[in-house]
């Protein structure tokens, strides 16, 4: 169980540390900061509304309907906003957004390289998944080769298409910068050079309806 609770928390905790710093937030939370400021909806539901459609998403993906991965992804998603909450109020108390600007651009792809050291690690504990990193999970290991970089790809087609029509609309764009393009380029490297590197004894556990594992 500890296992369950601590790697999602350490994601948590260096994805916040990206998000503060003020120099880009991953592409997925970028496009649901557009939608907040154009909408004037808390960007936590619209994260909790892209979480949902993540879900709904994965079990089209598997082609079955798994209740227990659908019921685990939108607990996850419930509670993962509530974490951030937390590290969001530590980091202001600590006053990262008032360290220089390449403190803050260091940090913002510092947090990055952390957080998808996390995903590398708990995809292939493949307990309990945020319903975004399931996606992945399953376009790389039933759609393209085990490529943990063509999956961030693919993956980071609908928020940028998202936050171009946010754009088209608004004629601004929040949350983009040195983070985000960093994210962007090197997301399934980092995941996939983790997976080699940390903890290498540690297999995917990634199962199909059959449980076969890949």
């Amino acid at each position: 169980m500890d296992r369950l609770d601590l790697r999602p928390s350490f994601e948590r905790f260096w994805k916040r540390i990206d998000n503060f710093s003020q120099h880009g937030s991953a592409v997925w939370t970028a496009s649901a900061v557009n939608y907040s400021h154009w909408l004037g909806v808390n960007v936590g539901i619209i994260l909790f509304i892209i979480g949902f459609l993540n879900t709904v998403t994965n079990q089209f993906l598997i082609r079955y309907w798994d209740w227990p991965r659908f019921v685990g992804e939108i607990c996850y998603v419930c509670f993962f906003s509530y974490f951030v909450n937390i590290f969001a109020n530590f980091f202001t108390a600590v006053g990262i957004g008032g360290l220089p600007i390449v403190v803050r651009a260091i940090l913002s792809c510092l947090g990055i390289v952390f957080f998808c050291t996390a995903i590398s690690l708990y995809q292939r504990a493949n307990i309990l998944m945020h319903p975004n990193d399931d996606t992945t999970n399953i376009l790389r290991f039933m759609y393209l080769k085990k490529s943990a970089v063509a999956a961030q790809l693919v993956d980071f087609v609908p928020p940028i298409v998202a936050m171009a029509i946010s754009f088209a609309v608004t004629k601004n764009l929040y949350a983009v910068n040195i983070g985000t393009i960093f994210s962007i380029l090197c997301n399934g490297l980092i995941i996939q050079t983790a997976d080699r590197l940390v903890w290498p004894t540690l297999k995917h556990n990634f199962k199909t309806l059959n449980n076969t594992k890949n």
